[in-house]
C-alpha cells in the first residue's frame, strides 16, 4: 500500500480522536485553555519524538519562517475549533475546518505558482456545495 495512504488514514484517525476530545474538553474547560494544553502536549511528544528519531535537527532561516507561519496558523485553527466545538456543532465545525485543502490549494496557486487542475476545481466546486449542504 502506498504510505501516503497510510499515514493519510493515521492523520485522518488522530485528527478525529484530536477534535472528538477536544469537544469534551472544551465543555469541561475554558476552550482557549483546552486548546492551549492540548498544544502543549502536541509540542512536547512532537519534540521528543524529534530528538530520538532519526530526524535532522539542522534549521535553515527559510524553514524557520515557514515553520513558525504554520505555527502561528496551527494555534489560529485550533483555538478556533475548540470555540467552535464549545458553542456549536462538532460536525459542523470538523467538517468545515476538515475543507483546509480548499485554502491550502488557494495558496499553493497564488503564492507558490502550483498549478490547478480541472479535477481540483471541480472538487472544490463540491465542497462548496458540501458546506450548503452541511449548514441546511
Amino acid at each position: 500500500m502506498n504510505p501516503a495512504i497510510v499515514f493519510g488514514f493515521g492523520t485522518m484517525i488522530a485528527w478525529g480522536f484530536w477534535i472528538t476530545f477536544g469537544e469534551v474538553a472544551s465543555n469541561s474547560i475554558d476552550p482557549v485553555t483546552a486548546a492551549a494544553i492540548s498544544y502543549i502536549a502536541a509540542a512536547v511528544i512532537t519534540t521528543a519524538y524529534a530528538v530520538v528519531s532519526d530526524a535532522s535537527l539542522a534549521v535553515t532561516n527559510r524553514g524557520l519562517l515557514f515553520a513558525v507561519v504554520s505555527g502561528v496558523a496551527a494555534a489560529v485553527g485550533v483555538v478556533s475549533t475548540f470555540v467552535g466545538v464549545s458553542i456549536g456543532s462538532t460536525a459542523v465545525v470538523s467538517t468545515v475546518g476538515g475543507m483546509y485543502f480548499v485554502t491550502a490549494t488557494v495558496i499553493g496557486v497564488v503564492a507558490f505558482g502550483d498549478s490547478l487542475s480541472i479535477t481540483q476545481v471541480a472538487g472544490i466546486a463540491l465542497v462548496i456545495v458540501a458546506l450548503v449542504l452541511i449548514t441546511l
